[in-house]
């Protein structure tokens, strides 16, 4: 691994395969980071800058995301279940593969976003605008969101 992929932030390494369970990283600037299959279970993120980031793999399960800003963020294959989404900016991001079961997504932005092979069991999609996102198969559009 080189240099440039790890820095420390608030006091935790971020790095791929970092273990940052239940860090708070709340409001920090983790733009373009690479968190690679991390271990961010339980974290707060909320209102977390995360623009380009790789969490593509990662353990989110029980992260506080809440108006986090992940637009064109990799979390492909990331695990998202139970996480708190309200609010949050997820425009044209890469969530194909993603477990965002009871995940809470109300209000949250997924313009464009790739939902493609993502479960979304008991997920919470109120108020979610889902304009020009790639749903799974067999996705009900929920009456409440704003597409």
């Amino acid at each position: 691994m080189t240099d440039e992929k790890k820095h420390v932030v608030n006091g935790y390494a971020i790095s791929p395969k970092a273990d940052l369970s239940g860090a708070n990283l709340r409001d920090t600037d983790l733009r373009g980071a690479y968190l690679w299959h991390a271990d961010l279970r339980g974290a707060d993120l909320s209102g977390a800058k995360l623009r380009g980031a790789n969490l593509s793999g990662a353990k989110l399960r029980g992260a506080d995301l809440t108006d986090a800003y992940l637009g064109h963020a990799d979390l492909s294959g990331a695990n998202l279940s139970d996480a708190d989404l309200t609010g949050a900016t997820l425009w044209r991001a890469d969530l194909s593969g993603a477990k965002l079961r009871s995940a809470n997504l109300s209000g949250a932005d997924l313009t464009g976003a790739d939902l493609t092979d993502a479960y979304l069991g008991h997920a919470d999609l109120s108020g979610a605008k889902l304009k020009g996102a790639k749903l799974p198969k067999d996705f009900k559009m929920p009456e409440n969101s704003d597409d």
